[in-house]
């Protein structure tokens, strides 16, 4: 049976905002609204993530979350940026991909049910896919801003773990005294073992900081950052494990086989093609079909393995009757078959293979824009590693996909990352551009000639001389940047 708070229409009858939460909130805006650009994100990804998404304003029985009231007002501050300033190195192919799938995500749904609930309900999913991802990346306009992004999440990551650390010990959830949730703890059903959740619930806050574990990394060796990456990565790890989730860990395994690639990073087309051999070679000898493997994962002996194995499974059997606008269906399917624990079967459920492709071809440019950009700059392995953490972290994204799906706030921690890969490969585009296309620098110059000999007119900057010609009162020099 569908449990009810997951029905479109649902939620507080009435507005419900602690003090607490206003005083942060208010503090959020007024940092969102005066604080120079590139540190905006810093206030916005704190509050978004310590807020409990129970906190919400219901203004004509239409519900603006916490969460969505702060997108809201970072894009009344965008509205004060120039046209170029708003998609920082220009509205790339990522960018396309991610407005066409929120688009297609919030309309194939009101066709499937034609009332009006369901449209109030796909505006507001609308502002937390379209509007976040347009936040996030006005944020986000340059690599210095990229740095201070994921030292946000490091601050981020050190709040909300060590709020988990305390579940463990002293069993109780602190951020449920903020209001919006509970302040009780889960307990897995099979060990007993409690799975701290914060403000995101077990089954995400482990996922979300699993994908961050890279980026820490990087920081660690930046300069005057090695106190703030040490403390993020304690907490994401601390989140990770404390969560007690497969997924989690899935997170976190993910992350580390993709920094263990580095030394094949000049090989990766061979390693693809070697991996899909292999599902295939798999596939072919299995008496299951490949993704059957699903069900033998649980790194906790907790995990519902199966349950993932059979939504995918009937996925791909029922395609005819889900491909086109998505379908409600899915619900009627088998035991909690409502529970679409698979980001990837969520957008095809919900929004028709049109979505699932536009979804996926956000990762393909993704990836693509990595590997192109650290061809780039190859030679350069500071930036050559930067853009490997970048490229691990989306890895690990693709493998928590196949655990859970992405809610608001987990969704939030995907925007900035693709963000970050679009500006980082727009940069080093850039550089390369600007040194193959830079025109030659001539300078002319008259220099008096010497008894017997001619004259060099000598310059601060590392210059070539290109060729001199004698005249009868000077030397006509021809200079070209080296």
């Amino acid at each position: 049976m569908v449990p009810l708070h997951l029905r479109f229409g649902g939620g507080a009858a009435d507005s419900v905002i602690s003090p607490a939460v206003a005083v942060m909130l208010a503090i959020a805006i007024v940092l969102i609204m005066v604080l120079p650009r590139h540190k905006v994100i810093m206030p916005f990804l704190i509050a978004f993530f310590t807020i409990p998404i129970g906190e919400v304003l219901v203004v004509g029985g239409l519900h603006f979350t916490a969460l969505r009231i702060l997108i809201l007002m970072v894009l009344a501050r965008r509205l004060t940026f120039s046209r170029r300033e708003k998609y920082p190195g220009g509205f790339n192919g990522i960018d396309l991909f991610v407005v066409l799938w929120s688009i297609c995500g919030a309309i194939f749904p009101c066709l499937q049910i034609m009332i009006m609930p369901q449209v109030v309900n796909a505006l507001g999913s609308l502002i937390d896919t379209l509007g976040g991802y347009l936040a996030v990346r006005s944020l986000i306009p340059d690599g210095e801003a990229v740095r201070y992004t994921i030292k946000s999440f490091a601050v981020v990551c050190t709040i909300l773990g060590l709020g988990m650390i305390y579940e463990q010990v002293g069993h109780m959830n602190v951020f449920g005294l903020l209001g919006g949730m509970i302040t009780g703890t889960e307990i897995t059903e099979r060990l007993g073992h409690i799975r701290s959740g914060a403000t995101l619930g077990c089954l995400y806050a482990g996922a979300f900081s699993g994908v961050l574990i890279p980026l820490f990394i990087w920081l660690w060796k930046e300069p005057k950052c090695r106190t703030i990456a040490t403390i993020g990565l304690f907490g994401a790890i601390a989140m990770v494990f404390t969560s007690y989730s497969s997924t989690s860990q899935l997170a976190l395994f993910g992350s580390v086989m993709g920094l263990c690639f580095w030394p094949l990073r000049k090989k990766m087309r061979t390693l693809r093609i070697g991996i899909v051999s292999v599902l295939v070679g798999l596939d072919i000898v299995m008496k299951a079909p490949v993704w059957a493997l699903i069900a033998r994962v649980d790194l906790t002996g907790s995990s519902s393995g199966y349950q993932r194995y059979q939504l995918v499974d009937m996925t791909i059997r029922h395609f005819s009757t889900w491909w086109l606008i998505g379908t409600p269906d899915y619900v009627n399917w088998g035991w909690d078959s409502w529970d679409l624990c698979n980001q990837f079967a969520a957008v095809a459920l919900t929004g028709g293979l049109l979505t699932l492709i536009f979804y996926i071809w956000i990762f393909k440019n993704g990836f693509a824009s990595i590997g192109n950009a650290r061809k780039r700059v190859e030679g350069d392995r500071k930036q050559e590693w930067l853009l490997w953490c970048f490229g691990s972290a989306l890895f690990a994204t693709v493998v928590a996909h196949f655990g859970i799906n992405y809610m608001a706030q987990l969704i939030m921690g995907f925007f900035p990352l693709v963000a970050c890969i679009s500006v980082l490969s727009f940069e080093a585009k850039h550089a390369t551009e600007a040194v193959e296309e830079a025109p030659t620098k001539l300078r002319f110059e008259w220099a008096p000639l010497a008894a017997g000999a001619d004259s060099m007119v000598t310059e601060a900057e590392p210059l070539v001389q290109r060729s001199a010609h004698k005249e009868k009162k000077g030397t006509f020099t021809h200079w070209s940047q080296a």
